[in-house]
């Protein structure tokens, strides 16, 4: 994507990066219930603890990432157009962070994002659920 410039979130854009996170969220986890899903509040919540990047053009952001540093967690990485490489752009930068191997989880239903990561050269390392109601989940690293 032309113009797309990586960095890290300054503290007056964390809301605007929780509402792509929601906002994307609603839309592609459609085998959540709706009053189920981690809230924009909830992002900036995790914001406090998480490296927050994003992928922005002049005129729109395109994509964020949370990072837990501490543990090298990619914590969450959405994108609002996805197939237009604002995702691998992403994952490379915070890869690119992390001073060991990053892991992170991914819902089992979630296979574009699963297939993703695989393409990316994670691999599984554990599979689990949350706790009731949970989902399952894959754990992957690279």
């Amino acid at each position: 994507m032309k113009g797309l410039v990586i960095r890290r979130a300054a503290a007056d854009e964390i809301a605007a990066c929780a509402a792509l996170y929601a906002r994307v969220l609603a839309e592609t986890f459609t085998w959540v219930r709706p009053d189920r899903l981690p809230t924009a509040q909830d992002f900036i919540a995790d914001a406090l603890e998480e490296d927050v990047y994003l992928a922005a053009t002049e005129t729109r952001l395109c994509g964020i990432a949370a990072f837990h540093a501490p543990s090298n967690f990619l914590h969450s990485l959405f994108v609002a157009e996805r197939g237009q490489g604002v995702g691998k752009r992403l994952l490379d930068h915070v890869c690119a962070q992390a001073d060991g191997p990053v892991s992170l989880k991914v819902q089992a239903a979630n296979l574009r994002a699963e297939a993703f990561y695989r393409r990316e050269g994670f691999r599984v390392l554990a599979r689990g659920e949350d706790p009731p109601p949970g989902l399952p989940w894959i754990k992957m690293v690279r």
